[in-house]
């Protein structure tokens, strides 16, 4: 045999073995996840049988509801977000109008392309009004108390 017939032959096997390759670790990715994951719950449960509480690391529920303590009253919130990305926008918007409109020396062509901003700025600001006021404390369900910080 020639060493030429064995090339298709190569052609066809190098994706075979790559894709079998790229199957193979994520299977093993998959496996090694599970097991460190199933690690962390034993963990977990070992520390709640003898009374110690688990750190906020592994309960992130835990760990938002001991930070809504913490957050101040009136602070963001989505109604501020839109309000602030509706002026943004429209700031934007007004921009362009005046930037097109002198450099370009079209009026017509910055009023649309900036107008277009302009509008969705106001589309920010009426979404922002009609978004309820929901008060931060009461967002999430109470947890278990805090212990005493050392």
């Amino acid at each position: 045999m020639d060493v030429s017939d064995f090339i298709p032959i190569v052609g066809i096997l190098i994706p075979v073995v790559a894709i079998i390759g790229g199957i193979s670790v994520a299977i093993a990715s998959i496996i090694s996840n599970a097991r460190l994951r199933e690690a962390r719950i034993r963990e977990r449960i070992a520390m709640i049988e003898k009374g110690l509480v688990p750190p906020p690391e592994i309960d992130p529920a835990g760990f938002d509801r001991a930070m809504v303590r913490h957050d101040r009253p009136g602070y963001g919130g989505p109604r501020r977000a839109l309000r602030r990305a509706g002026v943004v926008v429209m700031s934007v918007g007004f921009g362009l109008v005046l930037l097109i409109s002198v450099a370009g020396g079209s009026v017509r062509t910055g009023i649309g392309v900036g107008g277009f901003l302009v509008i969705v700025g106001l589309a920010f600001l009426i979404n922002s009004a009609l978004e309820p006021q929901r008060d931060v404390h009461t967002s999430m369900p109470p947890g278990p108390p805090m212990p005493p910080a050392t």
